[in-house]
């Protein structure tokens, strides 16, 4: 799986095979020992701070409490009406109570093209003041079901910069938001823990 154009997709393969391994067990006794090698940037997957900041927190130095069973809000912005999610649109959206301290998911149902061709293209993203409003609301981490959470157009990178800098977490390429309900939910998405990297893929789940 391609999750950006022009990076490699993983290789998957065995380190040690089953039947390889049979001459160096007794009989009857036999081990898989698999290897992958990839880019950081591969499916579902987190930023830390060090992803945009070499002095920022990488993935070993985030905290378990920003990453794992969070108390989760899902905010509706269908990219039907509109690539830009900006402060107001998303203000909009959010259910009624505040998002300080949550994990807050943004569903714009782009992940209806995920592994097409067409999910490259155009994807929905949020502006910098909704970032902005996110820092000043007291959010804890953002994801998104979309290609990336800026615009791929502006080289800035400006809601990376944001949240980043604020040390709230980023995980993109979700799938399956519209499953869950708008709250009640806790939502995890932990990475490994590897010092000097910036992001991981991570086996986001929710809890209801």
């Amino acid at each position: 799986m391609v999750t950006y154009k022009g990076l490699p997709a993983p290789l998957i393969c065995d380190f040690l095979s089953r039947k390889d391994s049979r001459s160096q067990y007794a009989p009857g006794t036999e081990f898989q020992i698999g290897r992958i090698e990839m880019v950081a940037n591969t499916g579902t997957y987190l930023d830390s701070p060090f992803h945009r900041f070499d002095d920022g927190a990488d993935l070993a130095e985030l905290p378990l409490e920003l990453l794992a069973d969070l108390p989760g809000i899902v905010i509706r912005a269908a990219w039907e009406d509109g690539r830009r999610i900006d402060r107001t649109r998303l203000a909009a959206h959010i259910p009624q109570q505040a998002i300080a301290g949550h994990a807050v998911l943004i569903r714009t149902g782009w992940d209806r093209h995920w592994r097409t061709e067409q999910y490259f293209e155009g994807h929905p993203y949020l502006t910098e003041d909704a970032a902005e409003f996110l820092v000043r609301q007291g959010t804890l981490l953002v994801g998104i079901d979309s290609l990336n959470i800026d615009d791929t157009e502006d080289a800035r990178r400006p809601v990376h910069t944001k949240l980043l800098s604020a040390g709230i977490p980023i995980v993109e390429h979700l799938c399956q938001l519209g499953e869950l309900p708008p709250v009640g939910f806790r939502f995890s998405a932990v990475p490994v823990k590897v010092r000097g990297m910036g992001s991981f893929p991570v086996r986001a789940y929710a809890l209801l």
